[in-house]
């Protein structure tokens, strides 16, 4: 029995492919989504990718996960220097939306890089460590 092969650049996308790419999301090629949600987000923290903070620094210093490494998001293409390419890189803020933005400029400069939906809260909500 021969496995069916994924979808190619010559080969028709499957229907789920052509869903998740109107809802932006990829078909399943083993690499971490844009956006993630906090239970996966810590997961992947857990298996080794980088947290990244991207909050201004007062929200740093009222709490932040125990493995983040601080880079707020008007330093992010500076302070990606501090980053492993060779490394997932999971990106949080209070809400989502800088560290949506924060992911794609990562992206865009090689790092294999995800957004935690719904931030810190988020995070905290199912069980993501923090400091206070």
């Amino acid at each position: 029995m021969t496995a069916t092969p994924s979808p190619g650049p010559t080969q028709n996308p499957t229907m789920l492919d052509r869903i998740r790419r109107l809802f932006g999301g990829a078909p399943d090629d083993g690499r971490i989504r844009p956006t993630v949600n906090a239970t996966r987000a810590i997961e992947l923290v857990d298996a080794g990718a980088t947290l990244v903070d991207v909050r201004e620094s007062s929200e740093w210093k009222s709490g932040h996960a125990l493995r983040a490494v601080h880079i707020p998001l008007g330093q992010i293409d500076q302070g990606a220097r501090r980053l492993h390419k060779n490394r997932p890189v999971v990106v949080v803020c209070a809400s989502g939306m800088r560290s949506r933005t924060a992911a794609k400029t990562l992206r865009t400069l090689g790092y294999e890089a995800t957004s935690v939906s719904g931030g810190m809260a988020a995070w905290q909500r199912a069980g993501g460590d923090m400091k206070r």
